[in-house]
């Protein structure tokens, strides 16, 4: 890849060439280029080939590659982030062309703002109008799908909360997740359900590219996921495709002179909502996608899963680690990361002391030199940090419940929050509570929801 020729500031046009789908091999090709250049060929692969399929449902396959085609592109897209962006081999309407539209520009936001670009306005997604080809199917059609769940799981405790939570509403499902992360497949197979593994495997070029200047930067990978999993229910025939993003996911860093920056804006609420409408208009009527925490807040979580002991030894929501984990890893927090401080910080209020500190190995709110990290949780003289992490208010509310525990009032940073930080807030926000009750605004099935949310209860 050596005589690659790449030219970040010369390109001028991001081209959506073409894809498709082998049943025999259940292999994805979606191939992107920039100009003139070499082709970029990024392969998804869907075990259980060869998959044998009706007009019916081979349409809806077609449509579903073409969906994901188009938003897995923003990995390629964002190399050079030109001004021009066409679709060759087929046709997209209005309504999808806005959805992408939006997708890229807030999807890319923090990428955005770290490398000092502005793409709002910018991104142009080409349509022929309300009335395009994207569809060779009616509009709306229902084709058959098995009652069956295929729900992602990311290693961490939310996704083990709602796995869980259809195991007891009696929800047939399939633990289902893209990479070969170790320690997703040991939480995987900790469940004793079914498990489907897909893979994902980037063009070879673009890392070549990265090295050439292409800008870099985090990218809306959950809207990426979705569209995989979307894939995939059509293929092995079942009618939900299940995340579990919260509804803090849905609120971003508030950046000084720069306004909202969502690091994770495609696991937040508008996101879900728009690629829920573009799968029920474009692929298949009855195939749902919604996330079943999207009605609680990160605390709510927690303390459901502090109800769950099954996973202690197993789970992780250390990103930092996670690249680095071996097939049995010794160490799965590194105990100075967003994440790690926040996970921390949420299961404090809901979990006995000894179990938090056997999970962690460790006492993060006793380490006095970790007082930054966790000011930017409470957002204090400091922004909420570009993570995947609750809201401030709840992780003042947090703080000043352990302020409250004789368990955990002693130790240095909630001791130093209840003398310098507690007495500058606004002592009736900082309550538990309020921020326990879930929220009317989901896309959970009304029958799921009827079936779960009693789990949820105090």
């Amino acid at each position: 890849m050596s005589d690659l020729n790449f030219q970040r500031d010369a390109v001028r046009a991001f081209r959506f060439v073409r894809c498709a789908f082998d049943t025999a091999t259940g292999e994805a090709k979606l191939v992107y280029a920039f100009d003139d250049g070499p082709e970029l060929t990024e392969t998804v692969r869907i075990p259980g080939a060869p998959f044998v399929l009706d007009a019916a449902r081979a349409a809806a396959v077609e449509q579903a590659l073409r969906l994901l085609h188009l938003i897995a592109g923003v990995s390629y897209y964002k190399a050079a982030v030109p001004a021009e962006i066409r679709i060759e081999s087929y046709q997209i309407d209005a309504a999808l062309a806005a959805f992408l539209t939006e997708l890229y520009e807030n999807g890319l936001g923090e990428f955005a703002y770290r490398n000092g670009l502005k793409l709002r306005g910018k991104i142009r997604f080409p349509s022929s109008g309300p009335s395009g080809h994207l569809l060779p199917v009616a509009e709306g059609q229902r084709i058959g799908l098995k009652r069956h769940a295929l729900v992602a799981i990311g290693g961490g405790k939310d996704s083990l909360v709602s796995i869980e939570a259809l195991r007891a509403a009696g929800i047939a499902q399939t633990v289902t997740w893209v990479g070969s992360s170790p320690l997703i497949k040991a939480c995987a197979e900790r469940t004793g359900l079914p498990t489907l593994n897909l893979t994902r495997s980037l063009a070879p070029e673009l890392f070549e590219m990265n090295k050439l200047g292409a800008y870099n930067g985090h990218i809306p990978v959950t809207a990426v996921n979705s569209a995989i999993l979307a894939l995939a229910a059509v293929l092995i025939d079942a009618d939900q495709v299940v995340f579990s993003n919260e509804r803090s996911a849905s609120y971003g860093s508030l950046i000084p002179g720069t306004g909202e920056v969502n690091h994770q804006w495609s696991k937040g609420w508008d996101c879900e909502r728009g690629l829920a409408a573009q799968l029920k208009r474009t692929v298949a009527a009855d195939l749902e996608y919604y996330s079943l925490l999207r009605p609680f807040s990160e605390l709510a979580v927690a303390r459901q899963f502090a109800r769950i002991d099954h996973y202690d030894a197993h789970f992780s929501s250390c990103n930092r680690n996670f690249h680095l984990l071996g097939e049995r890893p010794a160490q799965r927090w590194c105990g100075v990361c967003p994440k790690c401080h926040f996970v921390f910080l949420a299961l404090a209020p809901f979990m006995p002391k000894p179990r938090l500190l056997n999970i962690f190995g460790r006492n993060l709110l006793d380490e006095p030199e970790q007082a930054p990290g966790f000011d930017a949780l409470l957002e204090f003289e400091d922004h909420k940090p570009f993570e995947c992490v609750g809201e401030g208010k709840e992780s003042r509310a947090a703080m000043a419940a352990l302020a409250d525990s004789a368990s955990w009032r002693e130790d240095a940073l909630v001791a130093r929050f209840a003398r310098e930080i507690r007495p500058q807030l606004v002592e009736s926000e900082l309550g538990l509570a309020p921020l326990l009750v879930a929220s009317p605004e989901h896309g959970i099935p009304s029958a799921v929801w009827g079936a779960v949310r009693a789990n949820f209860g105090a």
